[in-house]
């Protein structure tokens, strides 16, 4: 899911600024409601001096409606670049994966089978005949939840902040654990041990990659739409004035009797279009649209699950399959879906 983004509050980016640069050892000061004065060496200072030289700054927390001239090494605004390097600071490197389980919030009995078949044939009403081959037994389902600030380089730069929850049974996006995360309870430690799956990087990003795609496929498409007028309006400039000196070029050198004066044309007709198709490539470069991603949290979470056997017909054709119930997503996984 995309977050909303946050309105300027320069109150709040004060309290992030001090909690943020005392956590990096500066020491801060709250000298006025928008004005923080600090002194910081090492890791706080290189948000000003490459080399972390001591640095003494008084910081000033400016309001959105305030239209003054800026200075961005000592003015935090909407946009400020101070912002943008506090937070990658405060980012840890490498970044850790998080484990959490969630709470059982039930009487933590399987669901009956009534309710079971309802919620297999509300994904695949295609099957007859369903039944439960074997007997509920309590399992985990594993989610990858990842907080993902995006860049979009373009025309104009674009930021968005998005919270992906991925099932990694079968890849499929959870907008509802994504949605309703703040409201979920973590239990505060596991009663069992949980037999936690091997960790795959690669495939969890391959996976995070195809998710973030679909999230960002809204964005992208008015994007790219803006780029390919902006690209095809320069194209045109581009065209039209190659094209009339070629013209004027052509005529010239019809107009000549002098073998060398129309070797020479035709090399500055030959140049022409070598410089033509570099000024076309050029431009279709420049409106590349590049998208990069950047991730500031991973969880892992383990949630309450089924696990049974499920047979049925499809087609005529019986079919047993082993088959997860999340009740939480009142959803059926099944690693090869019906």
């Amino acid at each position: 899911m995309k977050l909303a983004r946050l309105s300027h509050d320069p109150a709040a980016l004060l309290d992030f600024f001090q909690q943020g640069l005392e956590h990096l050892g500066a020491v801060c000061e709250r000298t006025w409601h928008d004005r923080l004065q600090l002194v910081a060496e090492g890791a706080a200072a290189r948000l000003w001096n490459a080399d972390g030289a001591l640095q003494e700054a008084d910081l000033h927390f400016v309001a959105a409606a305030d239209t003054a001239p800026r200075d961005a090494a000592k003015e935090v605004f909407p946009g400020c670049p101070l912002t943008f390097r506090l937070a990658e600071t405060l980012r840890p490197s490498p970044l850790p994966l998080e484990r959490a389980v969630l709470q059982t919030t039930g009487p933590g009995e399987p669901p009956s089978t009534g309710v079971a078949g309802k919620l297999w044939h509300a994904q695949w009403p295609g099957a007859v005949r369903w039944q439960l081959a074997t007997p509920f037994a309590p399992v985990h389902h594993f989610s990858l939840l990842a907080l993902v600030r995006c860049e979009i380089q373009a025309i104009d730069q674009h930021w968005s902040l998005h919270r992906l929850a991925l099932s990694l049974a079968d890849g499929q996006l959870d907008e509802a654990l994504a949605a309703d995360l703040q409201f979920l309870q973590l239990a505060p430690e596991a009663s069992e041990p949980i037999a936690w799956p091997t960790h795959d990087q690669a495939a969890w990003l391959e996976l995070l990659r195809a998710a973030l795609e679909q999230e960002l496929s809204g964005d992208l498409t008015r994007v790219r739409a803006r780029q390919e007028n902006y690209l095809r309006r320069e194209l045109d400039r581009i065209d039209d004035y190659f094209d009339h000196y070629e013209q004027e070029l052509t005529q010239r050198a019809d107009r000549t009797t002098s073998d060398s004066a129309r070797l020479r044309t035709n090399d500055r007709l030959a140049a022409a279009k070598a410089e033509h198709a570099r000024r076309r490539q050029d431009q279709v470069q420049r409106h590349e649209i590049r998208v990069i991603p950047h991730f500031d949290a991973l969880l892992w979470l383990a949630e309450p699950a089924w696990q049974t056997t499920v047979s049925f017909l499809e087609s005529n054709q019986p079919r047993r399959v082993e088959a997860v119930l999340v009740p939480r997503a009142r959803r059926w996984i099944v690693p090869c879906a019906p």
